[in-house]
């Protein structure tokens, strides 16, 4: 017998969309940490170098809307990727204001160690590429609808 709307209760814990996200965040994000951790990253740090890795300079208002970070948020992950040697900071010659980050030789260099990342992910998820990104897809709609998206 298959359950109606009416017999659904809405307050359950397991039909909450934001408890399967949250669940499903934690749970990828978990994968990445060990992969992560000989590159001395966090997974907040790696997502600030794949953007760079995909534009370099950035602003770090630029960087702040890709990543939707608040840009209080991003600014101690940055001062950490500094510190690393991975990233500059530096002001904009003629706009004191904005704030450019710029990859170092060290932080490009990383890139080819992050190239293992993403198919070491899919094959520890073991789930058909295909449907990983049906769910990208499907993940990208649910922020576009949420009115989070990213630049």
């Amino acid at each position: 017998m298959t359950a109606t709307t009416d017999e659904i209760d809405p307050l359950a814990l397991e039909n909450q969309v934001c408890f399967a996200l949250a669940v499903a965040a934690r749970s990828v994000i978990a994968l990445y940490r060990p992969l992560l951790e000989p590159m001395g990253l966090t997974h907040p740090q790696y997502l600030v170098m794949l953007a760079l890795w995909g534009r370099s300079p950035l602003s770090v208002t630029e960087l702040s809307g890709m990543l939707a970070l608040d840009p209080g948020t991003l600014s101690p992950l940055l001062k950490r990727l500094e510190a690393q040697g991975y990233v500059e900071r530096r002001r904009v010659p003629g706009n004191e204001r904005t704030l450019a980050v710029t990859l170092t030789d060290a932080g490009r260099a990383l890139r080819a160690d992050a190239e293992r990342i993403p198919p070491a992910i899919v094959e520890r998820l073991g789930m058909p590429l295909e449907e990983l990104m049906r769910l990208h897809a499907d993940l990208t709609a649910v922020i576009a609808a949420a009115g989070a998206e990213p630049a």
